[in-house]
């Protein structure tokens, strides 16, 4: 409908890698120190808790935590066999001892679902709902907005214990946390099997399987980071 070409000017030009790099840089890690991991697990909430703890653990995200059934957890051997959401990736992640007793206590509480499709998910809200949805926008036809409880419960929290100051701190911060602790276990292969990336190298097409045990020192280096201190107590 529009006869001539738009002009929109320099400022809808993508920025260039460069510039991305710096205003990262200047906006500083997005990390979490350790106390404060260790403040936001001792005031978070039962349900919130163990989602935290999933997050530390294995790197789930919020739509992961949100979809979570209770049959992809093995808790008689503390494994969690999940593909992720976003990429299908197969994810087969040992779990803490302190994530398992966390994941029974929020599932012991959970409310009763308002969908009864949800009825075999870990997490619901107060209202029964998924803690991440959709919902179509009355404004907009055939748009739909995302309503997501899990920024929102743990925003909160932070804002609560006074550490958001820094940019860009959220819960997917978690997933960030994950990565880097878990990269010091020297084993990058094993770290994106459980954080579900897609490897599109020859290696990975040719690659099989990952054992066990090295995806348990994986998730090992993690707790020894986070909860070091409370061990040698």
């Amino acid at each position: 409908m529009i006869r001539e070409p738009v002009a929109y000017g320099q400022s809808f030009d993508k920025p260039s890698a460069m510039m991305l790099r710096k205003a990262r840089n200047e906006a500083g890690p997005k990390l979490f120190t350790r106390d404060e991991l260790k403040r936001i697990l001792a005031e978070a909430d039962t349900w919130l808790h163990a989602m935290v703890l999933l997050a530390l653990n294995g790197g789930l995200g919020n739509t992961d935590i949100a979809n979570l059934p209770q049959s992809a957890i093995d808790f008689e051997n503390g494994w969690l066999d999940y593909p992720r959401p976003k990429t299908a990736i197969q994810r087969r992640i040992p779990l803490w001892r302190e994530t398992i007793v966390a994941l029974k206590e929020a599932i012991a509480t959970r409310p009763r679902p308002k969908d009864p499709q949800d009825r075999e998910l870990v997490f619901l809200t107060v209202q029964g709902n998924r803690w991440v949805y959709t919902v179509p926008q009355k404004s907009r036809d055939g748009r739909f907005a995302t309503r997501n409880t899990v920024t929102s419960r743990f925003g909160n929290l932070l804002r609560n214990l006074n550490i958001d100051g820094r940019k860009r701190l959220g819960f997917y911060t978690l997933r960030h946390q994950f990565e880097t602790v878990a990269g010091e276990s020297r084993d990058q292969v094993a770290v994106d099997a459980i954080m579900g990336h897609v490897d599109q190298s020859m290696a990975a097409h040719y690659r099989e399987r990952i054992s066990d045990e090295r995806l348990q020192a994986v998730v090992d280096q993690v707790r020894a980071w986070l909860f070091e201190s409370e061990d040698k107590t």
